[in-house]
């Protein structure tokens, strides 16, 4: 669904830049420790998001709530170790950063909350807040989906054996088609929604048993 909200735009353009740019960090960050040189020396292993931004993909995200970052380059040749299960936390590693950024951004947005619940802003920045956390539970959640070209695919080509090779192939071939179509039909929505949800309110309840004996 399009939100064309100038509101809502305004309050994701600071959560699409810490979420793409956590996410594609993320990525450098973990085939850089593998000891791929690649996202380096192509200046990905940073948090500044102009870096990491897609103009058309940031725009997506920005309208349709489904986007992308320039992807980080990877040459899984250099990874130390077994290749495939390098490619897969590769993979993995930006989704578990947004998750984990989201948890962060939900505790501060708690903390900050505390302080401002009486000022004039205190609707602006818990706007601010709640769009960084869902920005980046969805991001987490969306690309952990198995379909190409998104990361679940290659964590799923992974866990696959290599007799299986030949029909991934296949089904990447066909793979931005099918993104779109279930983009465009609203099937994403209707099983990602519960999803960041369910995690959104899991997080609340954690993070209110953490700060519940400081605040009686």
């Amino acid at each position: 669904m399009f939100d064309f909200n100038l509101t809502t735009i305004i309050a994701n353009i600071p959560a699409l830049m810490i979420g793409f740019a956590f996410h594609e960090f993320a990525h450098a960050w973990v085939a850089d420790r593998l000891g791929d040189p690649t996202p380096r020396s192509q200046g990905r292993l940073t948090l500044n998001p102009f870096v990491h931004l897609d103009l058309f993909g940031t725009l997506m995200a920005l309208l349709y709530r489904f986007g992308w970052a320039k992807p980080v380059m990877t040459n899984p040749h250099y990874f130390r170790g077994d290749k495939r299960r390098g490619q897969m936390l590769v993979a993995v590693a930006g989704s578990v950063m947004n998750l984990i950024t989201a948890f962060v951004l939900m505790f501060l947005w708690f903390l900050t909350m505390l302080g401002v619940q009486a000022s004039e802003w205190s609707g602006i920045i818990s706007l601010v807040f709640q769009s960084a956390v869902l920005m980046n539970l969805g991001l987490g959640i969306f690309n952990l989906l198995p379909i190409p070209p998104l990361d679940g695919f290659a964590v799923l080509s992974g866990l696959l054996p290599v007799r299986f090779a030949p029909q991934l192939r296949i089904i990447e071939q066909y793979g931005m088609i099918i993104l779109i179509i279930l983009l465009f039909t609203d099937i994403f929505g209707k099983v990602l929604s519960p999803a960041v949800i369910g995690i959104f309110y899991t997080y609340q309840k954690i993070i209110s048993l953490i700060l519940t004996p400081f605040l009686g």
